[in-house]
């Protein structure tokens, strides 16, 4: 007893005076429960940062609802979940290429708001993951009884988010089935560009991507330069729209064409005839000229009408060329269903009051005694309603979303002021008939003076 507690009383002042071991007498067998007992001790501590670890691991990994993989087809990657379901339109460009390039896969993940977001993915990959993306792609028939049923049930290849008739998106995917040449036309804003992505990613074909409005240089584009190396001399480096045409089946965007330089125009004339279907290299007698592959449909995109002051007027002969598909300005019901279905946190209340301001405005702009030159676009609705989303109020956002788009010339008979008229209908109870701020009538005031 009396040795146990001697041993005991040194373990413990070693314990508390690690620094005395060379001072304080002990012995052997005393050293060896000392080194027993901080052998104890480490592990201790070694296990409970293992489990600690463990524990913040578990909170912190989320297991995606789907997963994707991303391959290279035309010229961007598209994404494909475990169902072979076509996931493309989902995710970001940036991210499908990071994704293809790094060879790793991205899994849908929802966040606490209640939305999703793809990102990285390095576990394992669930074959029976639930799916829920409404844009199917599939293998388009060939046989003529095959292509009517396709095409006359093709309604649910249309995504949710794309708000267009059942006829006019039959009439689109027929056309893409065909081989025709698409042209979607309607005002800014109105899904134009999407309805085109919309065909693309719900055939399973290779696509291409052309913004004819952002090139400087239409020969370049479309058929490519000739360069010099000190090496091989002078040579032809062909353009990737040259590459793309020769695609079997390949579905090619040429978007904004209604702003592409009219040298471009003059290229595409012999590739889109139904008749000619080739691209001249040069202009030179006996140069080489490409065929354009079997299949192959072009979908282009135009803004048409005074308005659009920036695009030029299409010539007639390129026109008709085209299979002419107008997207219609949406409903106040539809717009509303759109938005309620983008932001489902956002108060309901406040998303239907933005979609009667758009049609206030639209009403407004298409009547014979307009005041407006022109109504809120879609594309503006769902920017207004992301900064609901964000925190802002309605008068807020509309303050720097909406009301730039009008010229505030002329004081209280200007379009902006009418604007904000139409705007603070919503934005309180009605009780206030102080719709205008003291600036803006000393602005009306002096207006009048001259």
């Amino acid at each position: 007893m009396v040795i146990s507690t001697y041993f005991l009383l040194q373990l413990e002042v070693l314990s508390l005076r690690p620094h005395s071991f060379y001072s304080f007498p002990m012995g052997p067998f005393c050293y060896i429960l000392l080194q027993i007992k901080r052998l104890i001790l480490s592990k201790k501590v070694l296990i409970y940062s293992v489990i600690k670890k463990e524990l913040f691991m578990t909170k912190q990994i989320q297991t995606p609802t789907d997963v994707v993989r991303c391959e290279w087809s035309g010229n961007r990657a598209n994404a494909w979940d475990t169902n072979g379901v076509k996931r493309t339109s989902e995710i970001t460009t940036g991210a499908r290429k990071r994704a293809y390039e790094g060879g790793y896969l991205l899994g849908r993940f929802q966040m606490k708001n209640g939305k999703f977001q793809w990102r990285r993915w390095d576990g394992e990959v669930l074959q029976n993951t639930p799916n829920t993306q409404d844009i199917p792609s599939v293998d388009v028939p060939t046989d003529h009884e095959e292509v009517l049923q396709f095409i006359h049930n093709s309604y649910s290849l249309k995504p949710k988010m794309l708000m267009m008739s059942e006829l006019k998106w039959k009439y689109l995917v027929r056309s893409g089935v065909r081989g025709k040449n698409i042209m979607m036309t309607g005002p800014a804003g109105c899904g134009k560009t999407m309805a085109a992505k919309s065909l693309v990613n719900s055939l399973d074909r290779p696509d291409f991507y052309f913004n004819l409005g952002a090139t400087q240089d239409p020969r370049s584009t479309l058929i490519g330069n000739t360069h010099f190396d000190s090496k091989k001399g002078t040579y032809f480096s062909e353009s990737h729209f040259v590459k793309a045409i020769q695609t079997p089946n390949a579905v090619i965007l040429l978007d904004e064409l209604s702003r592409a330089h009219p040298d471009a125009w003059n290229i595409l004339m012999t590739v889109l005839d139904y008749g000619q279907r080739y691209l001249r290299l040069d202009e030179a007698s006996g140069s080489e000229t490409v065929k354009v592959a079997e299949g192959v449909t072009f979908v282009a995109t135009a803004n048409i009408g005074n308005e659009y002051t920036s695009t030029r007027v299409m010539d007639k002969a390129l026109m008709d060329r085209f299979t002419i598909v107008e997207m219609d300005v949406l409903t106040e019901s539809d717009e509303s269903s759109l938005l309620n279905m983008m932001f489902p946190s956002v108060d309901e209340t406040l998303l239907n009051n933005v979609a009667k301001i758009a049609t206030l405005t639209r009403t407004e702009s298409n009547s014979e005694t307009a005041r407006i030159t022109s109504g809120i676009s879609t594309r503006t609705t769902v920017e207004l309603s992301g900064l609901l989303f964000d925190g802002f109020t309605l008068e807020e956002a509309a303050e720097v979303s909406i009301y730039p788009q009008y010229d505030s010339t002329g004081g209280v008979d200007s379009e902006r002021t009418f604007v904000k008229q139409i705007v603070q209908k919503f934005c309180d109870d009605g009780s206030s008939d102080d719709l205008f701020n003291e600036d803006e009538m000393a602005e009306a005031t002096e207006d009048d003076t001259y």
